[in-house]
């Protein structure tokens, strides 16, 4: 039950993903591609925690963690970079 569950919900999420993915493709401004790219970061680790459940696989959450880390920081580095025109 909980493990079809799951599957019905990672189904919904990749779909939600592809359309946070086709925003970045489209988007007409620089912030709205960042915007979608970390929501599309967010959608996976939640996918990778989800097949976590399912494989009872404890390391799967860990990665999503660092995952969800380094879409954090490059979301943080890019919008630093949209607003000042550089890093440093």
């Amino acid at each position: 039950m909980i493990e079809t569950a799951v599957k019905v919900t990672v189904g919904l999420v990749m779909m939600m993903s592809f359309v946070a993915l086709w925003r970045a493709y489209k988007g007409p401004r620089a912030a709205d591609r960042v915007v979608a790219i970390n929501v599309t970061t967010t959608k996976v680790a939640t996918i990778i925690v989800m097949i976590a459940l399912v494989t009872a696989q404890k390391s799967y959450v860990s990665v999503a963690l660092v995952y969800a880390m380094i879409g954090f920081i490059a979301t943080i580095g890019v919008a630093k970079y949209l607003i000042k025109g550089k890093l440093g």
